[in-house]
């Protein structure tokens, strides 16, 4: 119990229950800017017993990121999620962590990957050194070696050695001729962005999230590229352009801007002049949502009254 009280919980996790137990229970939405973007975290619970709140968040979502731990690969619950991902035609980023602990070879990983979710996997980074003995990563689309350095968990961002291939050979000894030896396997396995956006390949990145190493080019990778925001099919199956009319689907998200002040917010897809969001059982006017929205994320929307209802 000692070493859950003391576990250091994440910053999305606001609830007294999530930080006890280390787990998500609630989605929750973070908002940070990185490389001139504004980018839209929404973490999701990933045990079985909060899926049907993940189920939901996935409709607001442009892409999803797979996290994978590096010993037990592709488990139960992420088999279904991916499902979940599929049908809404969501482009995967897969992210491979833990591997400064000992786990799967990488190449046992994309087997699992590829005969579980028969996705095409292209590595964008490579582990130098067997999972347990992580020595850094090698960036395939710069050819540079990115030397592995720890940090007191994640409090920090990590520092990043950029080190020359001959050198690295050198230094690195056989875990950088195993790595030569493995990459060249992969050889034709480049990342193609429309297979990407089709849902039918995943870049696959290496690193330890506790560390923060490897972070900082899977979140290169989001702003590259996940694709921005499209038309979504409305109730007729068709796909509307961004600048005709909105189309419809609400649901509410926990904010987490303030600890103090539990904001929701309501994510709103559909014809603004015939929506109408419910809040629990009670419906609200299109006028009370955009208030709401006004007064929790400061979103100015141009909106008169109500026509109709689209229930949540």
């Amino acid at each position: 119990m000692k070493a859950k009280t003391d576990r250091r919980s994440a910053t999305s996790d606001w609830m007294e229950l999530e930080q006890q137990r280390g787990i998500s229970i609630t989605s929750t939405v973070l908002q940070f800017p990185y490389r001139g973007c504004v980018v839209n975290l929404l973490d999701t619970p990933g045990h079985r017993d909060f899926s049907e709140d993940t189920y939901r968040v996935l409709t607001a979502c442009d892409a999803a990121v797979m996290v994978l731990d590096a010993a037990k690969g592709i488990e139960a619950q992420t088999l279904k999620l991916f499902e979940v991902c599929r049908d809404r035609g969501l482009p995967i980023i897969t992210f491979v962590n833990k591997w400064d602990r000992p786990g799967l070879s990488p190449l046992e990983l994309i087997d699992d990957i590829e005969s579980h979710l028969s996705l095409i996997c292209t590595p964008v980074t490579w582990p130098v050194g067997i999972a347990g003995d992580f020595r850094g990563v090698f960036d395939r689309q710069t050819a540079e070696f990115v030397r592995f350095t720890r940090t007191a968990r994640g409090a920090t961002q990590a520092p990043e050695e950029i080190v020359e291939a001959g050198r690295a050979a050198e230094e690195e000894g056989d875990a950088w001729q195993a790595a030569s030896e493995e990459l060249e396997l992969l050889e034709g396995a480049e990342h193609d962005e429309e297979l990407f956006r089709a849902g039918e390949s995943t870049p696959m990145y290496f690193g330890s999230a506790i560390t923060n190493f490897g972070v900082r080019l899977l979140l290169d990778a989001v702003i590259t590229e996940v694709p921005p925001p499209a038309p979504r099919p409305g109730v007729d199956g068709e796909r509307r352009a961004l600048d005709a009319a909105f189309s419809g689907f609400a649901f509410k998200v926990q904010a987490n801007m303030d600890k103090a002040h539990r904001d929701r917010i309501a994510y709103i897809r559909g014809e603004l002049g015939a929506l109408r969001t419910w809040h629990g059982r009670h419906p609200w006017t299109h006028r009370q949502a955009v208030r709401h929205q006004v007064r929790t994320l400061g979103v100015r929307i141009g909106a008169r009254h109500a026509r109709g209802g689209v229930p949540r």
